[in-house]
């Protein structure tokens, strides 16, 4: 069995609901992590928007995730720790936490939830940047999958 990334309300190249949107409720939805790398030491999750006009637009950020996490539920809170020792890094609206799909209307954009699963534990403080994280991960990624929901305003 292949590590992946799933949810409920999202199928792999589906429609985001708007409740996911700033249209919405802007709350996170729930995602299901399976088949983790035994190695795993933490994972990270990064969703971003390559659609986006000026180029990729990061949504949500969170690492350290411990390795036996089944998954993260709807509604995770922008706080910059959460109780299970996970961090969430800042997202490109500025804030610390998810923030849902609000693209320009026309075309639809595509949203793209990547959780790695690393050998290590980010040596990064809550807020860190999307390139932060991603330098942090150079060396340690074991595996990685993606779940991609779409959104159009």
């Amino acid at each position: 069995m292949a590590f992946s990334i799933s949810s409920p309300v999202i199928s792999h190249n589906g429609k985001i609901p708007q409740k996911y949107t700033f249209e919405g409720e802007n709350i996170s939805p729930e995602l299901i992590f399976s088949n983790v790398p035994p190695e795993t030491v933490s994972l990270a999750l990064i969703m971003d928007d390559p659609d986006a006009p000026r180029g990729v637009f990061t949504h949500w950020i969170v690492f350290n995730i411990p390795k036996d996490a089944a998954g993260l539920s709807e509604k995770i809170p922008p706080i910059p720790e959460l109780p299970d020792g996970s961090r969430q890094g800042k997202n490109d609206y500025g804030s610390v936490g998810y923030g849902g799909p609000f693209p320009p209307p026309g075309k639809p954009h595509h949203y793209n939830f990547t959780l790695y699963a690393l050998d290590t534990k980010l040596n990064l403080n809550a807020g860190a940047t999307k390139n932060e994280v991603l330098e942090a991960m150079k060396g340690h990624i074991l595996e990685q999958t993606t779940l991609c929901g779409i959104y159009q305003r």
